[in-house]
């Protein structure tokens, strides 16, 4: 009993802890113009690999199961819309959409054993079914709610210091805008919300690989038999399945774009940040 208690405290601590750093994580992209985002997600899953690739080497280099990539590619699918979900409807409603249907997914994958996992019983399943019904109404909600997007992400002065218009013409070229710029209202509204639908069941998703593998290494008949049942022996495999799936991605846009990607170096220092601080809490 003492020892659940003490799981069931540092569970809420480290809950905590993580809610507060995922919800503010995106805050410094405020200030900088990411474009599309493409760049922005490539640099972002770049920096995840690397604090990965020290955690591994701290671990000592557990042993790497190729299917918990899947969930990286899981992840990097839906961190891919983060940007355009920024620009359509706001971070903070972004957050509370794509929040709500992560938690919805992870809750009900894990309770009816969805894609091969076994079902995680709970001591008090008319409560769970209340505080799960409570979240999908929360949910909806949120879909309705609406927020104002300012015109500019950045507040840096571009007002030239000479005023003759060949020089202007040469050295203030007009902005670079992304396809979000270029939605109405309602478009944005409604791309924003899908999109931030979409990636918070992904990201909901994201770690049903690594349970899997958990689940089936207490089985005999399975492949998976005697695989680590601790969390971050997992972290290299499924943050190198992020980061390739994040340069397979980059790559096809810069074939879309004909060789002339979007890039905005001043987006560099911010996205590498973003996700080193999260890691210790990641595998809650």
């Amino acid at each position: 009993m003492s020892n659940n208690g003490t799981d069931l405290t540092t569970g809420f601590i480290s809950s905590s802890v993580a809610v507060l750093l995922f919800g503010s994580n995106f805050v410094p992209l405020k200030k900088y113009d990411t474009g599309d985002g493409m760049f922005l997600q490539w640099v972002l899953c770049a920096a995840i690999w690397m604090i990965a690739l020290a955690v591994n080497l701290i671990l000592h280099c557990p042993k790497f199961w190729p299917f918990a990539m899947v969930g990286g590619c899981i992840w990097a699918t839906g961190n891919i819309a983060v940007v355009p979900i920024i620009k359509t409807i706001g971070l903070g409603l972004g957050i509370l959409i794509w929040g709500s249907f992560n938690a919805l997914t992870g809750w009900a994958s894990s309770r009816f054993g969805w894609f091969g996992m076994d079902a995680e019983e709970v001591s008090k399943p008319v409560l769970n079914y209340i505080g799960a019904g409570l979240s999908v109404v929360s949910a909806f909600i949120f879909l309705f709610i609406k927020s104002e997007i300012p015109s500019s992400t950045s507040s840096v002065d571009t007002t030239p210091l000479m005023t003759e218009h060949v020089i202007n013409k040469i050295q203030d070229p007009c902005r670079d805008y992304s396809w979000v710029d270029k939605l109405s209202t309602l478009q944005q509204r409604i791309v924003g919300c899908s999109l931030a639908v979409i990636s918070g069941i992904l990201y909901g998703s994201t770690f049903v690989p690594i349970i899997y593998i958990k689940d089936h290494s207490k089985r005999n008949d399975s492949i998976y038999t005697g695989a680590s049942q601790y969390d971050l022996d997992y972290v290299f495999a499924h943050f190198s399945g992020i980061f390739l799936t994040s340069t397979v991605y980059f790559f096809a846009y810069c074939i879309a774009m004909k060789n002339n990607p979007k890039l905005y170096p001043e987006a560099v220092l911010p996205g590498s940040r973003i996700y080193s601080c999260n890691v210790g809490c990641l595998q809650v």
